[in-house]
């Protein structure tokens, strides 16, 4: 099985590292790729916002199947276009996307299918701010409605804040969402999809402030831990019957069925785990640690998804222990990151490139503002933190910044679900 993998970040690099461990896959290829992945496929320029790109340079190569990492690909239809010339794609059309693209689409989807989420007031004009702030109370969550990387909404008790940020949003020709507060510990499920069928992989906890304490604006991720000890029991089989299995049947209802990485971003609330948002392809830094601990071969599973036969797949396969991934973040981000910095100390398997380059001399420099993902691994979270940060530890990018306290109230049982002892 020859596959391609279309994306340039840390995400892409763990998609990489499962599927040179699947036996049945006999080449590997990834556009455009980064600093790190050059060792593991073959490198290929292109513009991941082309689908004619994509879908010419699958075709050149040879391939079986396109895994598509990045959500602006799927939106854009990259998967429609490379279905019209016959080649599988683990990833959704660009109908079935929308369920990410727009924050207000995924909300009818869910009303339609009875999956519990925040209420949430669509607002179109400047006019509307104040009254759907007011109506939704405080703390105040503002969420621009279409893509924006994972740093498109602001959760804050501040109404000025709040406000402004609406008013930014909407003068960037977006409609905001504004939702209702949800109490509770969050969560991200990944369920591979078919258009028919569902099989989810581990939960995972990300951290998407910037700072310790949970401090700091929104990020697209600071890092992740998996698995989760304080989860509830039959909490991933709670998920799948009342979010990933509606969700499923309403989108085939429609005629838009999804094929691919369905991401349930989850608040285990005292009512019972409830929506925040829909992810259209594996999350990044989740992505990290969830395929880190997967047993089973990767490229049989996406290749039985992408061409509906996940019936046949083999039950999934875990391995023991925890993972842990942290993010190395350039200095400014996410404002404004600083790039081009030079960094240092990236041996080994697990530190996972994101926005890197590597100049003519070898010198690997930042092109992102999320620049590595290092992940530990240990029988334990505790074993896995001292294994992520003692690698974190050796890299040097001058101003660097990370969080110091991944997994760290897990560690220490802290973390409560409301409404259990």
């Amino acid at each position: 099985m020859r596959i391609l993998v279309i994306g340039s970040g840390a995400r892409e690099h763990a998609l990489l590292r499962a599927l040179r461990r699947d036996p049945a896959v006999t080449a590997l290829a990834v556009a455009p790729g980064n600093a790190g992945t050059a060792v593991l496929a073959d490198t290929h320029p292109v513009d991941v916002a082309d689908p004619t790109a994509i879908t010419e340079l699958a075709v050149r190569l040879g391939v079986d199947l396109v895994v598509i990492g990045p959500e602006v690909p799927l939106v854009a239809g990259a998967a429609d276009a490379l279905a019209a010339r016959g080649i599988a794609a683990f990833g959704p059309s660009a109908a079935a996307a929308r369920i990410e693209g727009s924050k207000a689409f995924a909300k009818d989807v869910m009303a339609a299918a009875g999956v519990a989420t925040a209420e949430a007031v669509t607002v179109t004009h400047p006019d509307g701010v104040s009254g759907a702030l007011a109506a939704c109370g405080a703390p105040y969550v503002v969420k621009d409605d279409g893509l924006a990387a994972g740093k498109g909404v602001v959760v804050t008790p501040d109404l000025d804040v709040a406000t402004e940020h609406a008013r930014a949003v909407l003068d960037g020709g977006h409609p905001v969402l504004v939702e209702e507060f949800l109490a509770g510990p969050e969560v991200s499920l990944f369920a591979v999809c078919d258009g028919e069928r569902a099989v989810p992989l581990l939960p995972a906890q990300d951290f998407k402030r910037r700072d310790d304490g949970d401090a700091g604006p929104n990020t697209g991720g600071m890092g992740a831990y998996a698995p989760l000890p304080w989860a509830p029991v039959g909490l991933v089989d709670t998920v799948m019957r009342d979010v990933v299995d509606p969700v499923l049947a309403e989108m085939s209802r429609r005629g838009t069925p999804f094929v691919g990485l369905l991401y349930a971003g989850l608040v285990l609330t005292v009512d019972g785990p409830k929506v925040i948002e829909f992810n259209c392809r594996f999350g990044d830094p989740e992505t990290q640690v969830v395929l880190e601990l997967l047993d089973t071969p990767l490229g049989a599973l996406l290749m039985a998804a992408a061409t509906g036969r996940l019936d046949t797949a083999e039950p999934l396969a875990w391995r023991g222990g925890s993972a842990v991934t942290v993010v190395v973040a350039a200095p400014g981000y996410p404002q404004a990151p600083t790039l081009g910095g030079a960094v240092t100390g990236l041996d080994g398997d697990l530190v996972l490139h994101a926005g890197t380059r590597r100049d003519a001399d070898g010198t690997v420099r930042s092109t992102g503002g999320r620049v590595v993902s290092v992940v530990g691994t240990g029988d334990d979270l505790a074993a896995a933190r001292v294994a992520a940060y003692a690698a974190v530890d050796r890299i040097r990018l001058d101003g660097a910044h990370h969080r110091t306290d991944i997994a760290l109230a897990a560690q220490e049982g802290l973390v409560a679900v409301p409404g259990t002892p």
